[in-house]
C-alpha cells in the first residue's frame, strides 16, 4: 500500500508544473470571469454585483453585440470549410511521390509557419486597391480589383483569402494521414475497376474522417476566436468600413479595454464560452453518423 501511494504521489509531482499552470492560468480566469460577469467592474474600482444586467444589456441595448456576432458566424461559417478543402485539396496534390516533392511541402507549409502583425502588414500591402500586387495582377489580365479591405462586401473575403493561404498546418495533418492509407486498399480497388474519383470516395474519404473531424472542431473554435486580423487591419480595432470586420472578440476587446466595461466583457466572454461548447457537442454528436474509425 504504501508503494502504491508513493506512485501515485511521484505521479502528482511530475504533473504538477501543468495543474500549476492550468489552475493559475486557465481555470483561474475563468472563474474569475463567471463572477465578474454578473458584476459592474471597470478596473478602477470595486466589484459591485449586478445579477444579470449585463446579459440583459447584451439583449437589449447592445446592437453592435449581434453584428458583431454575425460577422463572426458568417466567417467561421465560409472559413472552416473553405480551409479544409483547401487543405486536403493540397495535401492530395502533394502525396506523390515526384522529383522535388519535399520542396514544394515546405513551400506550401511555410505560410503557417509565419505569423503575427508582420503577416497581417505583409496582406495590407498585398490587398492595397492602388498598388497591391494582387490588383496589379488582376489589372494584367484585365480585371479591375476591388477595393479590398476599404469595401464593406469585400472585407472578409480578403480575411478568407488570407486564412486559405495560411492553411499549411492543416494541410500537414491530412498528408501525414494521407500516407497512413494502405497502398493495398488502392491496388485492389484498380483491379476491380475503380476509376480515382471512386478510390478518393470509397477508400481515401472514409478513412481520413477523423482527422477532418478534428480539423472541424478546432477550426471552429479557432474562427470563433478571430480577433488579431481585424485588430490590426482595421486600425486598432476600428471594426474596418461599416463594422463589416468587428468580430466578437474586437468588440469585447473594445468593452474591455477601450471602454473598461469589464464585467459586461466578462459576460461577453461567458456567453462565447457557452455558445463554443454547445457547437462543439453538438459536432460530436453528428461525428456518429459519418466519422469512420478503423476497428471501430
Amino acid at each position: 500500500m504504501k508503494r502504491k501511494n508513493k506512485e501515485i504521489l511521484w505521479g502528482y509531482l511530475f504533473i504538477s508544473p501543468f495543474l500549476i499552470g492550468f489552475i493559475i492560468f486557465l481555470l483561474g480566469p475563468m472563474m474569475f470571469s463567471f463572477i465578474g460577469s454578473f458584476t459592474d467592474y471597470n478596473l478602477t474600482s470595486k466589484m459591485s454585483f449586478i445579477g444579470l444586467e449585463n446579459f440583459k444589456k447584451i439583449a437589449f441595448k447592445d446592437d453592435l453585440f449581434f453584428l458583431s456576432l454575425k460577422n463572426t458566424i458568417f466567417y467561421v461559417v465560409l472559413g472552416v470549410p473553405l480551409t479544409i478543402a483547401a487543405s486536403l485539396f493540397f495535401s492530395i496534390l502533394l502525396n506523390r511521390q515526384i522529383k522535388g516533392i519535399s520542396i514544394y511541402r515546405t513551400i506550401f507549409y511555410l505560410p503557417a509557419i509565419l505569423s503575427g502583425v508582420a503577416v497581417y502588414v505583409l496582406w495590407m500591402q498585398l490587398l492595397s486597391p492602388s498598388s497591391g500586387l494582387i490588383n496589379t495582377l488582376l489589372a494584367l489580365v484585365g480585371i479591375k480589383g476591388p477595393a479590398w479591405l476599404q469595401d464593406p462586401n469585400w472585407t472578409k473575403p480578403s480575411l478568407l483569402i488570407m486564412k486559405v493561404w495560411s492553411s499549411g498546418g492543416s494541410m500537414l495533418l491530412y498528408l501525414a494521414t494521407l500516407q497512413n492509407v494502405p497502398k493495398t486498399l488502392y491496388e485492389s480497388a484498380a483491379l476491380d475497376g475503380a476509376g480515382a474519383l471512386r478510390r478518393f470516395q470509397s477508400i481515401t474519404l472514409p478513412l481520413i474522417t477523423p482527422i477532418i473531424f478534428y480539423d472541424l472542431v478546432t477550426s471552429t473554435i479557432g474562427s470563433f476566436q478571430i480577433f488579431q486580423e481585424a485588430y490590426v487591419m482595421t486600425d486598432n480595432g476600428s471594426g474596418g468600413p461599416g463594422n463589416s470586420l468587428l468580430f466578437y472578440n474586437l468588440h469585447m476587446w473594445n468593452k474591455a479595454f477601450v471602454e473598461f466595461d469589464m464585467g459586461y466583457a466578462m459576460a461577453m466572454s461567458m456567453l462565447l464560452f457557452v455558445l463554443v461548447i454547445l457547437l462543439t457537442l453538438v459536432n460530436l454528436k453528428l461525428s456518429k453518423k459519418w466519422v469512420f474509425y478503423a476497428g471501430g
